[in-house]
């Protein structure tokens, strides 16, 4: 277990440290009409390769994969440290995110294999512990290494923590040997899937921005986008083991909680993304301070998340918390859409707490619901779909979220500050703003507001839609009657119930 929470830490640091970095990495290395693909290159390989990484461990064994998947991630690292410019770091950050796809999967079913379903809830509890410190310690190590190290250690710091990790899976992890039945991957459903995916998040990202959204580019790519995603659907209906089995979306409760995650996944990445550059640009915090700064937003997170999971332990009842989680994420986003150069670093911080405690209320129920959603035999299955929307709404959140600060930025500064302030434009550390003149800073500045506020104001609308989502979740205890009065959800509960009593 040790091991595998060192490898889980190893694969939750990584955005949150590069996150606090970005505003330096982009005032060295310029681009920043790129900004947001260093994390959703990351996002996107993380997307498309989780499936497959699963299938691999199923037919090849978890241990030899889930170090291959810790291997990838290591190289990745190490050449994202060595990038010489923007293009550089992004096809690397892809890279990382490859093997990070191994890694999250494979802690996930390594536990599902040493772990009966009975005690699993504790040593779950033991992995999510770590996701908070990952949370809570990644952006304050990100400012503390970009400050004192440089930037490119936010990426080298991951080697002796792999290090470690590898050689504590090679030594101790000893899994239980089992009957292995032939297994085919769905190569086709995941072409198919990583092409659709890759062709709508590149509209997102270029539309209105380095093409117009009725040029013949995006036209392409939008019908490139649908037509492979109508593909997939039909290749799962006659794959003989399909990467995502279309039967687990007839629970109501499993499609909402996709939903539900998705756009959580599009709000805390786009959170974690842009509330530094606003802290750094507008509010003239060092990186070690913007870092210092998403506390709120963070022990928000933890403790909420913490009362809620003993809560819904302790009843068996979950439904109000997605309902009151999507109203505080909503509040909380409009707020922080709100701010301008003279709001204070006091009133962010309160802003950002109660986007937090809405996030808190939805980052277990989400996996809790949808794992309690389906037959005992699904379960692996709907644990790696619902990290899969999740990543996917990251994907798309920071592609839109970035696209849309990007072309306010640069809209105020050619109306502000001409072209003085568009060639400052790309440094975003607060060290090279402080060398501006006045009349550019102040320009710079306000842009950056402009541009914040835009992206937190759409994020707030999407946000409406996963409250309107978590109205209509069915209240399922999780202890409760027998199969005679039960229904889909409520069979699926008492036959992983059996098999946790008969372990």
């Amino acid at each position: 277990m040790l091991a595998l929470m060192i490898t889980m830490l190893l694969a939750m640091l990584d955005n949150m440290i590069v996150g606090t970095a970005m505003p330096t990495i982009v005032g060295e290395l310029g681009g920043l009409e790129h900004l947001s693909w260093v994390v959703t290159a990351y996002t996107l390989a993380t997307a498309a390769s989780t499936p497959i990484w699963g299938k691999l461990g199923d037919l090849y064994g978890r241990k030899g994969v889930f170090l291959v998947s810790i291997v990838i991630f290591l190289i990745g690292s190490v050449l994202s440290g060595m990038a010489q410019d923007m293009g550089q770091l992004i096809g690397f950050r892809a890279v990382q995110g490859l093997g990070a796809g191994g890694l999250m999967v494979g802690v996930m079913a390594i536990v599902g294999d040493l772990v009966p379903p009975r005690e699993r809830g504790r040593y779950q509890g033991m992995i999510a512990g770590v996701m908070a410190i990952a949370m809570i310690g990644g952006p304050l190590a990100g400012g503390t290494i970009t400050d004192h190290l440089g930037w490119r250690w936010s990426f080298y710091i991951n080697l002796p923590l792999g290090a470690i990790a590898l050689a504590m899976v090679t030594a101790v992890l000893h899994l239980p040997k089992k009957e292995r039945k032939p297994a085919r991957i769905d190569y086709l459903g995941a072409a198919l899937l990583t092409v659709g995916i890759t062709a709508i998040v590149l509209v997102t990202t270029w539309g209105g921005t380095e093409y117009a959204w009725d040029s013949a580019v995006i036209m392409e790519l939008t019908a490139i986008g649908v037509a492979s995603l109508v593909g997939f659907l039909f290749a799962e209906t006659r794959a003989a083991e399909p990467i995502m089995p279309l039967h687990i979306f007839r629970s109501r409760n499993f499609t909402l909680m996709s939903v539900i995650g998705f756009l959580a996944g599009f709000v805390m990445f786009g959170a974690v993304l842009f509330l530094p550059l606003f802290q750094q640009s507008v509010q003239g915090a060092s990186a070690t301070n913007s870092g210092l700064l998403l506390l709120p937003m963070l022990l928000a997170m933890l403790v909420v998340s913490m009362v809620a999971g003993r809560v819904t332990t302790s009843t068996g009842r979950y439904r109000l918390f997605p309902i009151v989680g999507g109203a505080l994420m909503v509040v909380g986003l409009f707020l922080l859409a709100q701010m301008d150069t003279g709001t204070s670093r006091l009133t962010s911080g309160i802003y950002m707490a109660v986007l937090g405690a809405g996030m808190g209320f939805l980052m277990q129920i989400t996996m809790l619901v949808a794992q309690n959603s389906v037959e005992m035999k699904d379960m692996g299955v709907a644990s790696s779909a619902t990290t899969l929307f999740r990543t996917l709404g990251s994907s798309f959140g920071v592609a839109i979220m970035g696209a849309l600060f990007t072309a306010r930025v640069e809209d105020e500064m050619a109306a502000r500050g001409g072209a003085q302030a568009t060639a400052g434009s790309a440094q975003l550390d607060a060290a090279s703003l402080a060398k501006m003149p006045d009349p550019v800073r102040e320009a710079y500045e306000f842009a950056v507001a402009s541009g914040t506020h835009a992206a937190f104001l759409v994020a707030g609308a999407v946000a409406v839609i996963g409250f309107l989502a978590a109205l209509f979740v069915k209240e399922v205890p999780l202890r409760g009657a027998g199969p005679a009065d039960a229904g889909p959800d409520e069979g699926a509960r008492d036959t992983t119930a059996k098999v946790a009593e008969t372990v």
